[in-house]
């Protein structure tokens, strides 16, 4: 039985010190998605400035998650994702040209979901735009969702190479088809 309680003690430390390093990584993961989150209110509201603060605040805590990724991997994807909507949304408004995975420094997966999930933004702005009459802004916002979609259709790939993919580019598809509507109803 000694033996069976010193393994039991070993685990208990071990399983101690990966408690404590995830809740840190808990800590730091809701941080960064609620500076992603308020980014993202900030861009809707044009209030690039702020916005650009809190992704930066958001970027300097992506160390942290980069470091742990590999213990609580669906924690980091998860991060990684919303910075990489946030980011994305911000150039997009801003008309710049759509950076790649690698040059926001998230995983490609992270990143393909994170423009999935910017669809469903670029439809709010969208609807703003046709709201306060800017047809042309609105008929940009359109064009670049529907751009993204169609980009990343070739995709089909199984759940087991791309989890979570296939449900969001239905949900994309659905928006897509909805901001169509609401474009050619608006005119």
């Amino acid at each position: 039985m000694r033996k069976l309680e010193q393994s039991v003690e070993k685990l208990v430390e071990e399983l101690r010190a990966k408690e404590a390093a995830q809740d840190q990584m808990l800590r730091v993961s809701r941080e960064v998605v609620r500076h992603c989150s308020v980014a993202i209110k900030y861009i809707h509201e044009g209030k690039m400035a702020e916005a650009q603060s809190q992704l930066d605040a958001a970027r300097k805590q992506l160390d942290t998650v980069r470091k742990q990724e590999g213990s609580f991997w669906n924690l980091a994807s998860h991060v990684y994702q919303e910075y990489a909507e946030a980011v994305v949304l911000k150039d997009i408004i801003e008309r710049k040209p759509l950076p790649g995975y690698e040059d926001i420094g998230v995983p490609w997966m992270a990143y393909l979901l994170g423009l999935l999930d910017c669809i469903g933004e670029l439809r709010r702005e969208l609807l703003e735009a046709l709201r306060k009459g800017k047809k042309a802004d609105a008929e940009y916002y359109f064009t670049t969702m529907e751009k993204i979609y169609e980009t990343l259709l070739p995709l089909k790939f199984s759940s087991s190479l791309l989890p979570g993919f296939r449900v969001k580019q239905d949900v994309a598809r659905r928006q897509v088809e909805q901001a169509r509507s609401e474009l050619v109803t608006s005119r």
